[in-house]
């Protein structure tokens, strides 16, 4: 059974693709390599021992994805294509509302006409969303009944995209969804042949923490040390990036076993503050990593992380690895590619 990946050739995307070769499905890539790199379909056929089918192209390109959809007709559709930074879309939030925001209407309308051309192609898509949905939290830890809100223009793209979703469901009940709302994902493919590989300077902790170790960079800068937390610096929710592809094999396997669509976190129910990583990275690597305090960045809360019970409720599923375990493969990835994929 096919299932399409946009975005597939990324960091989540890639590791999830792993997952599902595992559990017996046949992933198929959909990316455009804006943020990723081809090379990850070489590393994919050396981790699994197969080749993995690429199709390489937009997701804003409606009349192309349709005819990707007709041509190889997955049982489901794994939604990650899409800008993922905070901070750049305080800065710049038209390219954030284009590209996600209208990625995720192009799919949805090929989707749509693909299933209108054939009703036998049930629309089953599973949607990459985030914690950021939540805004700045009342309380922790977070269920998937809290209000939502938003801090940042990614933040607002995914709960836009959250409630077109939610309508098109209540147009057409054919459709499957299942929302996933993780929190951070971190780690590598234990191999050390694929992991996080950002372009240019990382906008997330832990590739930044990685580089600096690695000696690509001088110090790290820890935005804000006078957070309500115990020690200052932001608290979140770490998932390694494993049990998050085993989160979206879950997920597909419950849409196809059944018709209702679902919302859940993924995420372990522990958070964890920016230096509880450093000290971790630097128990993991033997290395120091030097950091600087600089001033909050917008769009930044406090701390965040989930109550993942319904996950494990409805789909089967929790997280099984340690902060420790995050470190020690996020290391062996970036010790054994410190340029990432372009090395």
């Amino acid at each position: 059974m096919k299932i399409l990946l946009t975005g597939g050739a990324g960091y989540i995307g890639s590791h999830t693709a792993v997952a599902l070769i595992e559990a017996g499905f046949e992933p198929v890539v959909l990316d455009n390599f804006a943020n990723s790199h081809p090379l990850v379909l070489d590393r994919l056929a050396r981790i699994t021992g197969r080749p993995v089918s690429l199709e390489r192209g937009d997701v804003l390109d409606t009349a192309w994805l349709q005819d990707v959809l007709r041509r190889h007709r997955p049982v489901g559709v794994i939604h990650f294509a899409g800008d993922k930074a905070v901070g750049e879309s305080v800065a710049q939030p038209l390219k954030y509302f284009h590209n996600n925001i209208g990625g995720a209407v192009s799919l949805m309308r090929a989707m749509s006409a693909v299933h209108a051309e054939d009703t036998t192609l049930t629309p089953t898509l599973v949607f990459s969303s985030s914690a950021t949905v939540y805004g700045d939290p009342a309380s922790v830890p977070i269920t998937e009944s809290f209000p939502r809100s938003h801090t940042n223009p990614y933040g607002h793209s995914k709960l836009v995209i959250e409630d077109m979703l939610a309508a098109v469901c209540a147009a057409n009940p054919a459709w499957r969804v299942g929302t996933l709302r993780y929190f951070n994902p971190v780690g590598a493919h234990p191999s050390g042949l694929m992991g996080e590989d950002p372009s240019g300077i990382p906008n997330n902790l832990m590739p930044y923490v990685a580089q600096v170790a690695v000696g690509q960079r001088e110090h790290l800068n820890v935005y804000g040390n006078d957070y309500p937390t115990p020690d200052g610096t932001g608290v979140r929710d770490y998932i390694h990036v494993q049990d998050l592809a085993a989160g979206h094999v879950a997920a597909i396997q419950a849409l196809l076993g059944r018709s209702e669509s679902f919302t859940v976190n993924l995420g372990t129910g522990q958070g964890h503050s920016v230096l509880d990583v450093v000290h971790a990275f630097e128990k993991a690597s033997g290395r120091p990593i030097p950091y600087q305090i600089a001033p909050r960045r917008a769009g930044d809360v406090a701390q965040c992380w989930a109550d993942p019970a319904l996950a494990l409720r409805l789909l089967g599923w929790q997280a099984k690895h340690s902060l420790d375990e995050m470190c020690a493969d996020t290391w062996r990835w970036q010790s054994a590619n410190p340029t990432g994929y372009r090395g």
